[in-house]
């Protein structure tokens, strides 16, 4: 390539606490939790925009907390003038006797729903992104136990409380790691609370998934080898999928010399895992496949040295597979699907893959290496290969793939190649859902001509020339495909965040996963319909 979760404790002296202390550990990269401190409780509360400044417009929630306040929150909200916009908040104390803050967040204006231009669910993620703010600020006043208003849709209320508390700091010293927050849904009010919790839980395992892509991606390559990957994967799933992995002799075996020409420059074997996951009966599962590469230095056609470190999150389509494979199973959906990741390093030595050099892909197509740096597609092609076996009722694959999408996109949104219309409305439509977008690209025979024009081979790894980078990598990848329904999805562009993302922090992004789980979850309605 070239380019908190929180776990919500209601009763701690009944669950095993060395569990949650591990399982906290791995998904917010903290190990702050304890049983044994004095929480601080606060409460975050949800308001629309409103101009007026004689009336405050409160969630359900908020205001029948207000009325059992006698009106204090009004009161001391209209003393400020100024009303509040999406986004903003404001702190109040000494509210009353059980919560020692409670914040007001501005959720946007009431009755926001899909905005076609932005194709995204604007009351959503604006939901998102105001509870998110609203818990970190909580968190820098010191709170940590705090109660969180649903503001009408709990689901994504849950998602960015739990996002954004999210941080990969356990690597740091003690004093300098983010505090732990234990985060529940103010469910006191509501007259189905069954309901409310149900969607609560949902929520926080969608953020769940992403946050586990996100630790994964964050991890530095000599601490998250191909073989630790598999063994973090494994011990993640294992209580609801099968997991298999597959060392180098076996991927010898199923002649897949494309992914061994670039794992062949690095001391650290490669590994090829295969999971299953079966919430139903299917003779045609639903496969995802996830470019794995942990440390990409571009092998003999190096990367400049400058940003070399974030290629610790080259494995982010391996690592979104991981994720939605962990909230798939945990929601338990009734859907079958096969994942394939191959997992390994680009490095390069006096074994690794020389530019010029030929090597034959699983399907027994050439492919002449002209540049050891567009290595993902190289991988991938076996992997697709090889889940075609499997009679899949379609592929999805992710990878952190080119430098040209993240040109063409940025972190707007995931470019997607397909040759299925139908496949393409789904993904679009849980987008929508998610607030992590998709936007399609082009897969003409334009494309897949740069790169069948070859020299000494069937097919060159690169187009020719740098014009249209992300079409013709995908075009690569086509040839490895026989499946009439084929997603590919180039990650690269929003493999971190800098600030795009308001309920994501700085690093790592985790993206697109909650989109692929919402996929699979359209896809397992329609599939028992």
């Amino acid at each position: 390539m070239a380019a908190s979760i929180v776990k919500r404790v209601s009763r701690v002296k009944k669950l095993n606490v060395s569990h949650i202390s591990a399982r906290y550990k791995l998904l917010t990269g903290s190990s702050h939790f304890s049983t044994s401190k004095q929480w601080n409780k606060a409460l975050v509360l949800g308001v629309y925009e409103n101009e007026s400044t004689d009336s405050i417009d409160f969630t359900g929630t908020a205001r029948k907390f207000d009325e059992k306040a006698d009106g204090k929150i009004s009161q001391l909200l209209l003393t400020v003038k100024k009303p509040l916009k999406c986004g903003k908040t404001r702190t109040l104390h000494a509210v009353g006797p059980e919560f020692s803050s409670v914040l007001v967040t501005c959720i946007g204006k009431r009755g926001e729903g899909y905005d076609e231009l932005e194709t995204v669910d604007k009351g959503r993620e604006s939901i998102r992104a105001a509870v998110a703010k609203a818990v970190l600020q909580l968190r820098e006043l010191g709170e940590n136990e705090i109660e969180v208003d649903s503001c009408w849709d709990t689901e994504a209320s849950a998602e960015g409380c739990h996002l954004a508390l999210f941080s990969y700091d356990d690597l740091k010293a003690e004093k300098s790691r983010k505090p732990a927050v234990r985060i529940s849904c103010a469910t006191r009010y509501s007259q189905d609370k069954n309901s409310m919790e149900k969607e609560w839980r949902k929520g926080a395992i969608l953020a769940e998934g992403q946050n586990l892509s996100r630790r994964l991606m964050e991890m530095p390559a000599n601490l998250l080898t191909p073989t630790k990957f598999a063994e973090i994967v494994k011990e993640q799933l294992a209580d609801k999928c099968e997991v298999l992995v597959r060392d180098k002799d076996w991927v010898e075996s199923m002649k897949m010399g494309s992914f061994l020409s670039v794992a062949r420059g690095s001391v650290e074997p490669p590994v090829f895992l295969e999971i299953e996951y079966k919430g139903t009966q299917s003779d045609s599962p639903l496969a995802l496949v996830g470019k794995g590469v942990t440390f990409d230095t571009g092998g003999i056609s190096i990367k400049p040295s400058q940003g070399m470190d974030a290629m610790r999150g080259d494995m982010g389509g391996a690592a979104c597979v991981a994720g939605s494979l962990l909230s798939v199973s945990k929601l338990q959906l009734p859907v079958h699907v096969k994942a394939f990741i191959p997992l390994c390093e680009n490095m390069p030595s006096g074994s690794a893959t020389k530019p010029g050099d030929v090597v034959t892909a699983m399907n027994g197509k050439t492919i002449q290496v002209d540049n050891t740096d567009a290595e993902g597609r190289l991988i991938l092609a076996d992997a697709l290969c090889y889940s075609e076996q499997f009679n899949p009722s379609l592929i999805l694959d992710m990878a952190t793939l080119t430098g040209a999408i993240d040109v063409a996109l940025g972190a707007g949104a995931a470019g997607v190649f397909t040759n299925s219309e139908n496949m393409w409305n789904k993904l679009q439509k849980a987008s929508v859902r998610s607030g992590d977008r998709v936007w399609r690209m082009p897969l003409f025979n334009h494309y897949t001509k740069k790169i069948t024009e070859c020299q000494l081979a069937d097919l060159n790894n690169i187009g020719g020339s740098r014009s249209g980078g992300a079409c013709t990598a995908a075009a690569f990848l086509k040839e490895f495909v026989n499946n009439k329904n084929w997603l590919h999805l180039d990650i690269a562009g929003v493999m971190s965040n800098s600030g795009d993302v308001a309920y994501l922090g700085k690093g790592m992004s985790g993206r697109p996963t909650r989109t692929v789980i919402e996929f699979i979850n359209l896809m397992s309605k329609e599939t028992n319909n």
